[in-house]
């Protein structure tokens, strides 16, 4: 029996399901026929960050940050390159808590950057502060 993965869209954000021994084959989404995984960050608004989060058959690893805020700034490449190694055993999301203030009251973002792992809807784990990418890596790794 092949086990099937949960993947959202980064670009129409539709419901894939995606063979899991396929999830490094490059699969591209059924309905916009866009990559499913492109080794980069995906900045989501918060609608669209509670629809991949309650839809992700992988975990999610989110960047909450600001642009006025220097070390989140400074992070950004970082955050980058662990999404090339990262993907497609987890996603990485950046959401700027300006532009989503609720959500980042809600979740108790005290500090920025913070990195969160969500897996199957939920928070599981949380790291304030700047981090290069092979300890951005190696914390999610670990956490996932």
């Amino acid at each position: 029996m092949n086990e099937t993965t949960q993947i959202v869209c980064p670009h129409c954000d539709g419901i894939n399901r995606v063979p899991s021994a396929r999830l490094g084959d490059k699969p591209r989404c059924g309905a916009c026929k866009q990559p499913l995984f492109e080794a980069k960050p995906l900045a989501l608004s918060e609608a669209r960050f509670r629809h991949h989060a309650a839809n992700s058959g992988i975990p999610l690893l989110v960047d909450f940050w600001a642009s006025w805020c220097g070390p989140c700034r400074a992070m950004a490449p970082a955050f980058e390159a662990a999404a090339a190694t990262l993907e497609p055993a987890m996603r990485l999301v950046k959401v700027s808590t300006e532009e989503a203030p609720a959500l980042a009251q809600e979740l108790r973002i005290a500090s920025i950057p913070t990195l969160a792992l969500f897996s199957g809807g939920r928070e599981r784990s949380r790291q304030s502060g700047a981090m290069p990418a092979q300890h951005i890596v190696a914390w999610a790794r670990q956490v996932a």
